[in-house]
């Protein structure tokens, strides 16, 4: 089978004149979808479970190591961004340098890391939301509130199995009608929740640091189990692939290439920008939350409220005493506008894929139509509503997580081997932002991504081939076949 490449002449000039989204993002609004994006699960969720399950105090490492190979991805993405400005993100670049059927296979992966990813931000948000309501003395019914299977214990020590997390479905629901609404309504949105979090962010970290116990560092690695991937160095390792996937929103801004006002110089700007930002503050707020909990009781889908009451049962019958009553409230309230925004930019982002890929007559026709009023795809939005409301009502947090970030980590490989590859074929191309030391870069950002999926349990690589495999079957049953450049390239 030959190797279809899309040109590059023939992306823009289907961006151009094809899909009509409106181009309305300066970099300051690239930014804040970088950090709605980032700032989210990796923090308020994921993060108490790598600490707990894997790595430890070391969690701390965790997130540098993810945060270096975020920053070596993010380097690729800036560069094919600035380059190829058209929405579809790993897609569009591997189609314009490594094929169709690899556009396809990444194209495909692509749900996993967005369409799932938004599920699992959406099962924290049902765990935030029913954390807040109990401090309110109200309740949603237990059996309705976490994913089948999922046994909750209440405060007598009796259990219940829940069957369906309906707060997960309902905000899915709602960040799907946003979505239909248009862009530049969600990004307005996005801004306000984005400072939100920003601010509780900052506030735990300030008033929690004053209450950190030194003995909660000890060991600061944790002594391996005996298991690859329980504690010690292995724990790291398997701690970082795990809390990878909150990273993601640097590539979602890529998503938005086509409704950034300058996406050759803003493109770069939002995805190196928000990235930066959210790492440090990533690193800081993991420290506090391991020094303020011992990191066995942060298992769970709300850590931060967990460590929230930490910190005002620390500071009973201090000067902080009445700054840190109001934390639980304030800092729930903020995570659950933060975690919506986490949702809206992964949700935003997944529609623009599948608008791309059947643009390239490899999904249905209908999947790439504009709303004729909002500017928005809101055929695709609706079914990735309808997929994120489904994986977050059924699904554990534990198994949407792993997908996520081996389909990131999956993506990321691709994008930073397309780097290396358009560099070759299309060395006179106009770069506004450059890779640096190329291919040393991208060796290292595939490299590392791709030890970091190894890292993952087999059962998570059992279900990317499994997916991958049904990806396959539709493609060499449809996409192949109803392909764009079936007429450049004959039967192939």
């Amino acid at each position: 089978m030959p190797l279809r490449v899309k040109s590059l002449q023939q992306l823009v000039s289907t961006a151009e004149n094809d899909h009509g989204l409106r181009r309305v993002l300066g970099p300051w609004s690239l930014i804040s979808l970088g950090i709605g994006a980032i700032i989210g699960t990796g923090i308020f969720v994921l993060t108490g479970q790598a600490a707990s399950m894997h790595a430890g105090p070391a969690i701390v490492i965790s997130m540098i190591i993810a945060g270096i190979v975020s920053a070596l991805a993010g380097l690729c993405y800036a560069e094919l961004a600035s380059a190829v400005p058209v929405a579809g993100s790993a897609y569009t670049y591997a189609s314009a340098t490594l094929g169709e059927f690899v556009a396809w296979i990444i194209g495909w992966d692509l749900i996993l890391e967005y369409a799932l990813g938004a599920a699992t931000v959406a099962v924290g948000w049902s765990g935030y939301v029913g954390s807040l309501l109990r401090d309110a003395g109200l309740s949603i019914p237990a059996a309705i509130s976490a994913a089948p299977g999922t046994v909750l214990t209440f405060a007598d020590g009796s259990t219940i199995t829940a069957v369906f997390n309906l707060p997960a479905v309902l905000i899915a629901t709602f960040v799907t009608w946003l979505l239909v609404r248009g862009v530049q309504e969600s990004a307005r949105v996005n801004a306000v929740m984005v400072a939100i979090k920003v601010a509780v962010v900052l506030v735990v970290i300030v008033a929690g640091a004053p209450f950190v116990r030194a003995e909660n560092y000890v060991p600061f690695v944790p002594e391996n189990t005996g298991n690859f991937g329980a504690f010690g160095w292995s724990g790291i390792f398997r701690g970082a692939a795990v809390i990878f996937f909150a990273y993601i929103g640097f590539d979602a801004v890529s998503t938005a290439a086509q409704e950034a006002r300058n996406p050759q110089r803003d493109m770069s700007r939002g995805i190196l920008g928000s990235l930066a930002i959210c790492t440090v503050l990533y690193v800081v707020v993991s420290a506090v939350m391991v020094g303020l909990v011992p990191y066995r009781e942060l298992d769970g889908p709300a850590p931060m409220a967990v460590t929230v009451d930490h910190a005002r049962a620390a500071a009973t019958g201090t000067a902080w005493a009445w700054l840190a009553n109001l934390l639980p409230l304030v800092v729930k309230i903020g995570i659950i506008a933060g975690l919506t925004s986490t949702m809206v930019v992964q949700m935003m982002a997944q529609p623009r894929i599948l608008m791309a890929m059947a643009s390239d007559g490899l999904l249905p026709a209908w999947a790439a139509r504009i709303h004729p009023k909002f500017r928005t795809p809101h055929l695709t939005t609706i079914v990735t509503g309808v997929v994120v409301g489904l994986a977050a009502g059924f699904t554990p947090i534990g198994v949407l997580g792993h997908l996520v970030s081996i389909g990131t980590l999956f993506a990321f490989v691709i994008v930073s081997i397309g780097v290396i590859v358009l560099r070759r074929t299309q060395p006179s191309l106009p770069r506004p932002f450059r890779t640096p030391w190329v291919p040393a870069v991208p060796i290292a950002s595939a490299a590392v991504s791709f030890l970091l999926m190894l890292s993952l349990p087999i059962a998570t690589w059992e279900r990317l081939a499994i997916w991958m495999a049904i990806g396959v079957a539709i493609y060499l049953l449809y996409g192949r076949r109803r392909s764009v450049l079936m007429g450049q390239w004959g039967n192939g």
